[in-house]
């Protein structure tokens, strides 16, 4: 007699042999963006795009070429729609949200089953080739157990993936408006500067002229050509300060070539009448800032995982195997057909792993992104403080200089020129008086450029995007010792 034996598996669960319905946003190209873009445009009023293709991209480049060739000089909300559209850091970050779309999908997905089929026996040639032929299919229960669980968790992963898109797009806008700023006031210190190079070398020519006579001391003199000398590498180093700060620009904008021709306006915009009234700065914060969103769903997530490990604590891994079993016997010429149903549960026996030690772990993860949601609220509402504080110190320091000191150094160097005229005093003391005005118009104009950097900040403060204010306000700090306008 011999035998052929087949194992054929029939799958407990009909969702094993079907295929998963899966949420339409993860299966689009965009992969989500359309909720970035959307959600951007709602504080910034700028456009931008996932580039995907070569299309989009010679229609990217044409815009922004556009918008470069529109105006004579760059302004403030021309420099940040570009650098939206042709940042490329921006699109490596949409390429992120598309891998977690991706791993979302995925999750969707059901875990493909393992096959195994073998052969046993050797049989003559009056009979069969096989005695027995065996096939299996094995599939991991508990995952499907635990799928519902698995693909809520990834969808929390995909919401974040979503607003850190959004984050990443403010922080280009914020970075891109305080580097425009920085830019605009490095050269109006420059033409500041300039202005008082010529009078500069006006007193030096006249103290040798005078020095010629034997009218001037070399002392004096000496004075007057060392003023010049400081005056000029002043000069040069806020002229190098103000390339350094138009090539940050440069780069935020993701721009080359024949593209970095483009000018920026000869000084900062006026200070405004008064400043806006932000009582209720620290609620807003609250409410909108889209990096305590993205710790709120880290804080769910984690929460999501700490259910599931609490809920395969002692089983960590479950498979099942079943289905029937066929076996033909020959026997004086007849066959004989005899089917079994079959069945095998595999599982791990907790002797030695009783998952304490994966519950601790999820616990204290849970107890982490817990503490760092509250840390981040907390830390938003003094950012807000600061930010407003900032620009109403900012504003009041800057409208100081404007309306009291600036006008006092003129009113100065007007009676100077009254009594020069009138021959009272001398041609030095009305060149330093001159001086003295040229550095409080610096000083004045200074304190307009942080004016309107702590303005930039405000929107950081209350919808995120802000996390390297800190560094830029320290450049800018680093820059008032040198200087900064116009058409360059």
């Amino acid at each position: 007699m011999t035998s052929l034996k087949t194992l054929v598996i029939v799958a407990v669960l009909p969702i094993a042999v079907s295929s998963c319905v899966t949420n339409p946003e993860y299966s689009r190209k965009d992969g989500g963006f359309s909720t970035v873009a959307n959600k951007t445009a709602a504080i910034t009023a700028k456009d931008t795009v996932w580039i995907q293709n070569q299309q989009q991209a010679q229609t990217t480049s044409a815009q922004v070429k556009s918008l470069l060739t529109r105006k004579k000089t760059l302004d403030a909300d021309t420099a940040v729609q570009i650098a939206l559209l042709n940042n490329k850091g921006l699109q490596a970050a949409y390429a992120d949200l598309g891998d977690s779309t991706a791993n979302a999908w995925q999750t969707t997905m059901l875990l493909n089953p393992t096959v195994s089929v073998g052969s046993s026996g050797i049989g003559t040639p009056e009979l069969e080739a096989f005695r027995a032929i065996e096939g299996a299919i094995t599939t991991n229960i508990l995952a499907l157990m635990t799928k519902k669980r698995d693909i809520e968790i990834a969808d929390t992963r995909f919401r974040q993936a979503q607003l850190n898109a959004a984050v990443r797009t403010l922080q280009t806008a914020a970075e891109t408006r305080r580097a425009w700023i920085t830019t605009v006031a490095a050269w109006e210190n420059v033409g500041q500067l300039q202005r008082a190079q010529v009078a500069a070398d006006a007193a030096s020519e006249l103290a040798q002229k005078l020095g010629e006579t034997g009218a001037m001391a070399k002392g004096p003199q000496a004075r007057e050509h060392v003023f010049v000398a400081e005056l000029a590498g002043e000069t040069a180093k806020a002229r190098l300060a103000a390339r350094l700060a138009k090539e940050e620009l440069t780069r935020l904008m993701g721009l080359w070539g024949s593209d970095l021709d483009y000018q920026v306006p000869n000084s900062l915009p006026a200070l405004p009448r008064a400043v806006t009234k932000r009582d209720a700065i620290e609620a807003e914060a609250l409410r909108n800032r889209i990096d305590l969103q993205v710790a709120r769903l880290e804080l769910e997530a984690t929460a999501r995982s700490y259910g599931l490990t609490e809920a395969t604590r002692y089983v960590t891994d479950l498979e099942i195997l079943t289905g029937f079993e066929s076996e033909r016997e020959v026997e004086d010429g007849k066959k004989k057909w005899e089917t079994t149903a079959s069945g095998e549960l595999e599982f791990a026996i907790p002797l030695f792993d009783t998952g304490k030690a994966r519950m601790r772990k999820a616990e204290l993860g849970y107890m982490r992104a817990a503490n760092q949601l509250a840390e981040k609220a907390v830390n938003i509402r003094s950012e807000a403080r600061s930010a407003y504080e900032a620009y109403r110190s900012n504003y009041d320091i800057a409208r100081h200089y404007r309306n009291n000191v600036v006008p006092l150094r003129t009113k100065v160097e007007e009676e100077s020129l009254l009594t020069y005229n009138g021959m009272i005093t001398n041609t030095f003391e009305l060149l330093t008086d001159t001086r003295d005005k040229i550095n409080s118009i610096l000083l004045s104009i200074n304190a307009k450029r942080d004016f309107w950097l702590a303005e930039a900040n405000l929107a950081p403060a209350v919808y995120g995007g802000g996390s390297s204010a800190a560094s830029a306000e320290t450049e800018v700090a680093a820059a008032s010792e040198s200087g900064g306008g116009g058409g360059h």
